[in-house]
């Protein structure tokens, strides 16, 4: 019988790789692999496998024994052969290679839009007059920075909305690893892949580049943070890939639509759903409306960017749920597994 989370994860990875290499190859260009510093694809991905399982086992065995090395091993043994069956490491081994793949050609598509559209991203006008419209007339970067300051706050919401970057294959990880119910893993597994997929297409549905790059005379009044230097660093990124020959890079710059509120609002919902610690739930939820704001005071976004990335949030974490045979409650407040280990695997409490 057919597993539906298998067939969608697979099924994403493999489209949004061949979009990535026929892209590729009818531009005359490569794929690139944006992270490289682990050495080539075919040695990361087993330590991405081996770091997960290390995750699991050495902070668990060393607090079990004691540090008494004696007892270290019958701890390992037991673990692997209570949790690292077979469904769990097919379910880690299928999540992180979809999403990798899912990531990098994500990655790729997004440096490939100015020249399969053209550099002139003229969506970015219209979204700003909607962004002054809402604030009658007033633009919302100044009305935050008026409000928030332009110091202090700055390097707060940098630091929370650079921790997106590191939060992405963490929280993924943990999912897959430490998921009590087996189809949580698949949900999340999935739901990040179709977010980044979505997250893509809307990309070329409407270009742009940004309020921070196509106004940044509206945020020169910020003190320098790292969300600024990063910012910077893919201005320069992107004319060194487009006008400075660079063939060993990607450029990153597009607006539309914002996968950091997208992701940041899609493991607040996995959790709220999946994980009954509250003040969890709490943290998670701070952190996405946090982003949001991050997101409007330093030039990443428009409002409709913010919207979007919403809305491919919920779809993302739906779609997803189905796929892994979640059941949603009549008002949507909660979801349980209906599947048996025939369809999706499932471990028992």
């Amino acid at each position: 019988m057919y597993r539906r989370a298998y067939v969608l994860l697979v099924g994403i990875a493999t489209l949004m790789g061949a979009l990535a290499v026929i892209t590729a190859i009818s531009l005359g260009e490569k794929v690139v692999d944006p992270e490289g510093f682990l050495g080539p694809s075919w040695l990361r991905l087993p330590l991405l496998v081996f770091g997960a399982l290390l995750l699991d086992m050495l902070p668990r065995t060393l607090w079990l024994s004691k540090m008494k090395p004696k007892v270290m091993w019958p701890i390992v043994t037991e673990r692997w052969h209570s949790h690292w069956n077979r469904e769990r490491l097919t379910l880690v081994v299928l999540g992180l290679v979809c999403f990798y793949i899912t990531y990098v050609s994500y990655r790729n598509l997004k440096s490939f839009l100015p020249q399969v559209l053209g550099v002139d991203h003229k969506f970015d006008r219209p979204l700003h007059l909607l962004d002054q419209a809402i604030f009658f007339g007033h633009e919302p970067a100044t009305v935050l920075h008026t409000v928030l300051g332009t110091n202090y706050s700055a390097h707060v919401l940098s630091t929370i909305y650079l921790w997106f970057l590191p939060m992405v294959p963490l929280v993924l990880t943990a999912w897959l690893i430490w998921s009590k119910n087996l189809s949580y893993g698949y949900w999340f597994a999935t739901s990040q892949c179709l977010a980044w997929s979505l997250g893509t297409a809307s990309y070329y549905m409407l270009p742009t580049l940004g309020p921070g790059f196509e106004y940044s005379f509206l945020y020169t009044d910020l003190t320098p943070t790292g969300a600024s230097s990063l910012m910077e660093a893919l201005s320069y990124g992107r004319v060194g890939v487009y006008w400075g020959g660079r063939v060993d890079a990607v450029q990153s710059v597009a607006g539309f639509a914002s996968l950091h509120c997208a992701i940041t609002l899609l493991v607040a919902l996995m959790a709220q759903y999946t994980i009954k610690v509250r003040w969890l739930h709490w943290m998670l939820w701070i952190n996405f409306a946090i982003t949001v704001v991050a997101t409007l005071y330093f030039g990443w976004h428009y409002i409709a960017d913010d919207v979007a990335g919403v809305a491919i949030a919920v779809i993302s974490f739906y779609v997803g749920g189905l796929a892994s045979g979640q059941k949603f409650d009549r008002h949507g407040l909660a979801s349980h597994p209906t599947t048996t280990t025939s369809q999706i695997p499932v471990d028992r409490d």
